[in-house]
């Protein structure tokens, strides 16, 4: 009696104290909201990484380094059938280091098993070590493999922030 007693009273505080716990906050920060026609805003999210074929020229726009005439070329310029095609619509009018600032919120995405070497020296943070892991491993035949054999030279924290530039 006395340990259901106490059961009922654990579960009574534990419940109160989740109800007056506060939301999470958000994620997003004042350099990722911008103001766009009409007084709305678009914000994009601290870690989200934008496919340039779908994303808007308004989620563009907050972007770092990108400028609302070039988030319009983006869109303009669409659709980019690789990463290649979407950086020389980048180098157009930003230098390779402005490039490579954009690149790492606005990517299309590589296929792991057909992306060149080129494409995948694209994808921000790639190390020659790291090429030639992605590299190595072909085929995958599915994300987990991708996970387990990347897993081996990075921390789980850097194949999710791989897995934002690939695909299958």
């Amino acid at each position: 009696m006395r340990n259901t007693i106490f059961a009922a009273a654990l579960a009574g505080t534990a419940l109160s104290l989740s109800a007056c716990a506060e939301a999470p906050e958000e994620t997003t920060t004042a350099e990722e909201t911008a103001a766009l026609d009409g007084g709305e805003e678009a914000t994009v999210s601290a870690d989200a990484v934008l496919d340039p074929n779908t994303a808007t020229a308004e989620e563009l726009a907050v972007i770092d380094g990108m400028t609302p005439e070039l988030a319009e070329a983006i869109v303009a310029g669409r659709p980019y059938d690789s990463a290649m095609a979407f950086n020389t619509k980048l180098m157009e009018t930003l230098d390779e280091g402005a490039a490579a600032t954009v690149r790492e919120r606005v990517f299309v995405p590589i296929n792991l098993n057909s992306a060149s070497e080129d494409e995948i020296r694209l994808v921000p943070g790639m190390t020659d070590k790291m090429v030639h892991e992605f590299e190595e491993y072909r085929p995958y035949e599915n994300m987990e493999e991708f996970d387990r054999e990347i897993g081996k030279y990075v921390d789980e924290a850097e194949v999710a922030r791989f897995r934002k530039y690939v695909t299958l």
